[in-house]
């Protein structure tokens, strides 16, 4: 019996966590109007259905990935290069649209009084990421091992 209350309240818990995050993408989603910007920048109106529905794919996929167990078995560097190239245009394609809807590089500049520099602040920001990430990758992941 008591196996039995464990696991119930085990999966309960998953079930109120998957709540809450998926609550949560979809709060950050419609609120900040993502799907449809992304559908304004692509001048693919008629089409952002492809938009919603390939996000929802993609939750579906990665769930089943993960309660599955899925393992992907990558021969070489060359196909971890090419999927984390995917992650990085997922991450940065999201970071340019939260900075966007926000405003957040020109109310920046003009109170640093920085306007007129916003293009070399833009590069500064992106080339510290791309240095940042670099960094990252090289000396944590390389010399680690």
């Amino acid at each position: 019996m008591h196996d039995i209350a464990a696991n119930a309240f085990v999966a309960l818990l998953g079930v109120g966590g998957g709540l809450a995050v998926g609550s949560g993408l979809v709060a950050l989603l419609i609120v900040l109007d993502l799907v449809p910007r992304l559908a304004q920048i692509g001048r693919a109106y008629r089409k952002s259905i492809w938009y919603e529905t390939a996000i929802i794919a993609g939750g579906v996929f990665w769930s089943l990935a993960d309660f599955l167990d899925w393992r992907l078995r990558l021969p070489d560097a060359a196909a971890l290069a090419f999927i984390g190239s995917f992650d990085g245009i997922f991450v940065g394609m999201l970071a340019a649209a939260l900075t966007e809807v926000m405003n957040v590089l020109p109310i920046l500049a003009k109170r640093m009084g920085l306007s007129r520099f916003i293009a070399g602040l833009l590069m500064a920001m992106v080339l510290g990421k791309v240095a940042g990430s670099l960094f990252d990758w090289l000396y944590y992941q390389w010399m680690d091992h």
